[in-house]
């Protein structure tokens, strides 16, 4: 049964009161204001944590927590029909189709799965193109118009479809200022939307078995269209908002900061995650607030405690490093998507991407400022089909209609008659080796990402809680499991030891969290991962490190295990190659290379106690085939070479932050 609405809620900023919910049937009621007859719930602001007696039987756990469906404006233009449900079923293993009509199938389910549409008009388009709805027989905008013209009806519908989408918002935006769309009426809608949403999650949770959460995306940028994105989690489904927060009650990020406070306060704990930082043009991580004004501890404490973790991969490419920023990292140009996101207008690398901020966070607790930047990782798709495509070898892009196929992803040439009408038509087009092909910005993105946690159980408490806790990693999609502790009393032998996870979670820290400094002692780091067994073998495992000395923000990586019983060279600290190639003619890859497991227990050589610094996991895979020359091998065409043939499947675990005495 659905729950109800109960009148005991609390209302919270901007009079949106709270859904609570019972185990009884459910319907929208009113709370009343401004009373002094609201029963006050009591309740412990403290983050609940797992006890330390069962830290050692967390396990690895799989979801996606960025997935859009029919109700976000974006996606039901881009043809998607698919609903919250049906996107909970794909997460669970059943085929749904694709907006051109193809079924979509995942390899194996996943563990958890979180539905973030757009808060932004949440709902309102797929009301706006339905002609029985009564918002749609309004006629308001031209969008309404051309979403409900036959033409647009049917798959390859690109032009009119990306016409639409990009005239939706300023039309519903003029519409509400001029009066002439009921406001309303849309909030109406949204808050409908918003409700169907809750009962998707709640209707797929299964605890034990599969997880959902209540979920949304705060959809907000610049002045400049940099990026600032974040999808907002909910640790528990009992009590929620009414209505999410979007960029109409603040386009600055720091008053949804206030309103995750605020609920906070009234016992609803929930999370921002932000994405997409490479399209930011440089204010995701930047360090000044909204205002201008260099970062205080107010700002930094609330960001911090708002935002425990960034998204650093997804279909829009990788945010740890650039290779403008990392220019010693040779693996730094993995996946680099260039653009602010839903242009063509370039986006600065500094501060955009996860690592640069990094430094720049333990450079400001050198200072003795509070760090905003103390965050961990995950991964995601940001798919816009209510289904994840993160297998390289059928990755069904984003964009539904707009990048049904590998011609509209501009990975296969045009046909000379085609590429003749898309010159006529002034279409961006590319010309490269003899060939023409569509040039969108899709060819830049890649078939990511995953989350990853480690958690006691599968459920909404555990696997919130280690999302808080920052014991998370992220994948590029393969399901590598990753995993970093630090301490002062772990030997060589912990690697044999039955009881190693006992011993590391007793005498040291796991990823996310802090090592304080013991005296002149030099930790000790354990660093694990697991291969996938539906992926290719595990190639090296490294170690970011990033430190601050005299001022100066420092980063080296260090290759920590190698694979083929290779021997890391003490100088260059790296491996050897380990000889796996592909096949360019059937993708296929060298058989007996690569690992199972790598693991290492590591002591930094260029330690110095007095040095702030961070350290993270990074593994990589043998190269496998991009998506991009897949598509190509699938037309029987050879591949566009100005793009990636091969690329490093790869998992990141979260930071472990030194921290200095004194």
């Amino acid at each position: 049964m659905r729950p109800i609405l109960s009148m005991q809620c609390l209302h919270t900023v901007l009079a949106m009161t709270l859904i609570c919910a019972t185990a009884q049937g459910q319907q929208a009621l009113p709370v009343a204001q401004n009373t002094t007859n609201d029963r006050q719930l009591i309740v412990s602001k403290e983050i609940v944590t797992a006890h330390p007696e069962t830290s050692a039987k967390r396990k690895a756990y799989f979801g996606d927590m960025h997935v859009h469906t029919t109700y976000s404006f974006d996606a039901f233009a881009f043809g998607t029909l698919a609903t919250p449900y049906d996107a909970y079923r794909y997460a669970r293993g059943e085929a749904i189709d694709h907006p051109s009509g193809f079924k979509m199938k995942m390899r194996r389910p996943l563990d958890f799965y979180a539905v973030t549409d757009h808060a932004m008009f949440l709902g309102v388009s797929r009301q706006a193109a339905d002609p029985d709805s009564h918002f749609s027989k309004q006629g308001h905008t031209p969008y309404m118009r051309n979403m409900n013209a036959p033409e647009n009806q049917k798959p390859g519908s690109n032009a009119q479809r990306s016409s639409a989408f990009s005239s939706f918002l300023g039309d519903m935006l003029a519409g509400i200022a001029a009066g002439t769309i009921d406001e309303t009426e849309v909030r109406n809608i949204t808050r409908s939307a918003w409700l169907d949403t809750i009962d998707a999650a709640e209707q797929f949770y299964r605890p034990g078995k599969f997880t959902t959460f209540v979920a949304y995306e705060y959809t907000t940028s610049s002045d400049d269209r940099g990026n600032l994105h974040r999808n907002v989690f909910f640790r528990d489904a009992d009590r929620l908002p009414a209505v999410p927060f979007s960029r109409f009650h603040d386009r600055n990020p720091e008053g949804l900061w206030n309103w995750l406070d605020d609920l906070r306060e009234t016992g609803v704990e929930a999370m921002a995650i932000p994405h997409n930082s490479n399209g930011s043009n440089g204010n995701m991580f930047a360090l000044v607030d909204w205002a201008g004004s260099p970062l205080d501890d107010d700002y930094s404490e609330q960001r911090i405690r708002n935002e425990p973790l960034i998204e650093i991969t997804q279909i829009k490419g990788t945010s740890e490093t650039h290779p403008a920023l990392s220019d010693s990292d040779e693996w730094a140009d993995f996946e680099i998507m260039p653009y602010r996101i839903a242009t063509r207008l370039f986006s600065e690398p500094r501060g955009s991407y996860a690592r640069e901020a990094l430094l720049n966070g333990i450079a400001m607790a050198d200072r003795g400022q509070v760090n905003p930047f103390k965050f961990g990782f995950i991964g995601a798709s940001d798919t816009h089909t209510g289904a994840i495509a993160d297998d390289e070898a059928d990755f069904y892009g984003k964009i539904g209609l707009l990048d049904a196929n590998a011609t509209l992803k501009g990975s296969v040439p045009l046909s000379e008659e085609v590429a003749a009408q898309a010159k006529a038509n002034n279409a961006p087009i590319q010309e490269f080796d003899g060939r023409t092909f569509r040039d969108p910005a899709a060819i830049t993105w890649g078939a990511s990402g995953l989350a990853g946690v480690w958690a006691e159980e599968n459920t909404r408490g555990a696997i919130y809680d280690a999302l808080r806790r920052k014991e998370t990693f992220a994948t590029t999609g393969p399901r590598i499991k990753a995993r970093l502790f630090a301490g002062y009393d772990f030997t060589d032998t912990i690697l044999g030891d039955r009881n190693m996870l006992e011993h590391a979670y007793r005498e040291g820290v796991a990823m996310g969290s802090d090592l304080l400094a013991r005296g002149n002692d030099t930790p000790t780091l354990i660093a694990l991962a697991v291969r996938d067994g539906q992926s290719a073998p595990l190639q090296r495992l490294q170690i970011i490190k990033g430190w601050t000395h005299d001022g100066n923000n420092e980063e080296r990586v260090y290759d920590v295990a190698c694979s083929d019983g290779l021997e890391i060279d003490p100088t260059t600290h790296r491996c050897p190659d380990n000889g796996a190639t592909v096949d360019l003619t059937d993708c296929s890859i060298t058989k007996k290379r690569g690992a199972a497991e790598l693991s290492a227990v590591w002591q930094d050589p260029d330690f110095n106690p007095d040095h702030r610094a961070f350290y993270y996991v990074r593994a990589l895979e043998n190269p496998t085939c991009r998506w991009s020359t897949w598509d190509a091998l699938k037309a029987g065409t050879r591949p566009r070479g100005d793009y990636p043939l091969t690329i490093q499947e790869r998992a990141w675990t979260s930071p472990i932050w030194f921290v200095p005495e004194g």
